[in-house]
């Protein structure tokens, strides 16, 4: 159908990763997001909480720049924690106004995201992280079997 294929778009796929000092994480996902570009007709930008560049309001502008009107957020997380729950949220503005506060063992700042205007009026819908799902575990088996040889 011709307008499914408008609307698709009209639709950005943004990954979201923790960040850190080391490139390990920054790769991976970038790696993430140039598969799912290949196989995929939507764009997809990468933005990272902190340490990492793009942020995520800084991937939000781009691909609000590149014409789309709805965003999938998806954080690139094993598992629901604090940034998946409150800090992510947070920075894309779905919190409601509740405080942001982090409550956890390490500390580092989000201030530049926070800083950092979004500048997109369209849909933002956030989804749920990697999770229990059997893929991984077919991931897990090729681990432990390769080691095995």
């Amino acid at each position: 159908m011709d307008s499914n294929s408008s609307s698709k778009s009209k639709i950005g796929v943004l990954l979201v990763g923790h960040g850190s000092r080391l490139p390990y994480g920054e790769e991976v996902i970038n790696g993430l997001a140039k598969i799912y570009r290949e196989q995929s007709d939507y764009p997809v930008g990468v933005g990272f909480m902190n340490m990492n560049k793009p942020s995520i309001p800084s991937a939000i502008n781009e691909l609000s720049q590149a014409g789309v009107e709805k965003i999938i957020v998806t954080p690139v997380f094993l598992a629901h924690g604090v940034h998946t729950k409150q800090d992510i949220p947070h920075i894309l503005g779905l919190d409601n106004g509740q405080e942001h506060g982090h409550g956890h063992g390490h500390d580092h700042s989000h201030q530049d995201e926070e800083d950092e205007e979004i500048k997109f009026d369209g849909e933002i819908i956030y989804t749920e992280p990697l999770g229990s799902d059997p893929r991984l575990v077919e991931i897990l088996k090729d681990r432990v079997n390769n080691s095995l040889q």
